[in-house]
């Protein structure tokens, strides 16, 4: 091949008397005539002659041997399967043969990304997404995260961006979008944090609560899951856990339950406690965090105020949170009390928003719990209370479903919330039942549709595919609004 690097082919002519031969060092004299008019072959190697030394060949071999002493084996070679047997293979015999060992211990076979046709990116169709306008559109961190949540078991992957046709421009990326709002998730809780350490002093993260018992717990299970999911490269695993933890359980509660503590007047003792516990978790996650989405959490621990003897210039340089330091933290009690918390809590405000109770109107409950429960939800009660704005009107594994109550089952547990006087039942089943009506046309509509061959034969893939995510989608509506009705 005529590339402007590479290999040069090691045969060496003599334009004096024609001979020729294949040296592995320079010749300026021919060793048959004398002469000196001698040259080397102009072309080079194939590509993947050269590509086969590259382990070692760009470390000093074979001149300066010494530069491959701690780089060589390598840990893990990240490639795709089309060229396991053109580069990798041949890249394991050379490393044999040159250096007796072979050059990495792993190799990360990933998924071909595909466009979201299940066709092959190409540049001739058009169909390709450019990362540089991801990039400009939603950010480097979202792009990189969005990526890492597609890795699967599977070996090809559909990419979701829509692409304009006649200009091949990005329009779109749903899943780059919902990372996108993770990221920027991120920034606003570490924000809160910011801007509620007035009076804070560094200190040792303390189970004073249930709250910060539960959290800690969490976090020490993240890290645990977090470190051997990296090791065993399931990125998609370890993207779904921290997006998990991150979100739903530091965000969407233990912020929350921090509140109280951070409100003027709150006892001083127990607001710095949860500053410092608040910090510990954001600067734990945020280093789980950065080999995932490594701007925004750098950016934002640089903020954070540190423990005495950090002495890290940046993140990419802390220190990892370490299974085995977290944990001292393992609580399984505390996460099985505060996950029932979370639980009834989370029934109240569902069954506010279904029947459209407002947030700010008490609500009485009754909670049916086995025996051995009993106690944990007594002992959690204020924070219940504070959270879901209820009354709770008893606990006991023999409460009977109240009249005018709807069930929600939480972790073994029947929560019934009292709606005498706050829902028009008449009313609702009315509403329901005219819905009920409407989804059912609208899934008899599309199954007539799909259930057409000549429908099938003419339309595009993409849009039958579309016709019957609507279809479903109406038909998880229908269902729901079944249950309203029973429940009703």
């Amino acid at each position: 091949r005529q590339l402007w690097w590479g290999h040069r082919i090691p045969v060496f002519y003599c334009a004096d008397c024609g001979w020729e031969d294949a040296c592995m060092e320079d010749v300026d004299v021919c060793p048959k005539c004398g002469g000196h008019h001698v040259h080397q072959d102009e072309d080079v190697l194939d590509t993947w002659f050269s590509s086969q030394l590259w382990t070692f060949a760009t470390q000093g071999w074979p001149n300066h041997p010494e530069q491959l002493e701690g780089h060589h084996p390598t840990t893990a070679l990240v490639t795709a399967r089309d060229i396991i047997a053109l580069w990798v293979a041949r890249m394991i015999m050379s490393s044999t043969y040159f250096l007796d060992e072979i050059p990495f211990h792993d190799v990360v076979i990933y998924a071909t990304i595909l466009a979201k046709d299940g066709s092959r990116m190409s540049k001739s169709k058009g169909n390709g997404v450019d990362p540089m306008d991801l990039i400009a559109k939603y950010g480097a961190d979202a792009m990189r995260f969005n990526l890492l949540t597609l890795v699967t078991n599977n070996q090809d992957v559909r990419f979701d961006a829509d692409i304009d046709p006649k200009t091949h421009e990005l329009i779109s990326s749903p899943r780059t979008e919902q990372a996108r709002a993770f990221v920027t998730k991120i920034w606003n809780a570490s924000r809160f944090v910011l801007g509620n350490l007035e009076g804070f002093t560094p200190g040792e993260p303390v189970a004073a609560t249930p709250a910060d018992a539960w959290i800690l717990s969490r976090l020490a299970g993240l890290s645990e899951r977090v470190t051997q999911g990296i090791s065993e490269y399931k990125f998609g695993e370890v993207a779904s856990d921290l997006h998990a933890f991150f979100w739903n359980e530091f965000c969407d509660w233990y912020i929350e339950f921090s509140k109280a503590s951070l409100r003027e007047g709150a006892d001083p003792v127990a607001r710095l406690q949860t500053q410092r516990n608040l910090v510990f978790v954001l600067d734990s996650a945020l280093r789980l965090l950065h080999p995932a989405m490594p701007f925004v959490t750098e950016a934002l621990w640089e903020q954070l105020p540190h423990a005495e003897g950090e002495n890290a210039e940046a993140l990419m340089v802390a220190t990892w949170p370490e299974p085995e330091t977290l944990a001292r933290f393992k609580n399984a009690e505390a996460e099985r009390a505060i996950e029932l918390v979370c639980g009834v809590v989370s029934a109240v405000r569902s069954t506010r928003a279904r029947y459209g109770i407002s947030p700010k109107q008490e609500l009485a409950i009754t909670v049916k719990a086995p025996a051995e429960v009993v106690s944990t939800i007594n002992e959690q009660q204020d924070l219940i209370v504070s959270l879901a704005r209820v009354n709770v009107v008893g606990v006991s594994a023999e409460a009977e479903k109240p009249a005018a109550s709807n069930a929600t089952l939480v972790s073994g547990c029947e929560v019934y919330c009292h709606l005498e006087g706050l829902v028009d039942f008449e009313a609702e089943r009315a509403r329901l039942s005219k819905e009920r009506e409407k989804l059912e046309k609208d899934v008899a509509k599309l199954d007539k549709k799909l259930s057409n061959p000549g429908y099938l034969a003419k339309a595009k893939p993409e849009i039958v595919e579309k016709d019957k995510a609507k279809r479903a989608e109406f038909a998880a509506k229908l269902e729901l609004v079944a249950q309203q009705i029973a429940e009703l």
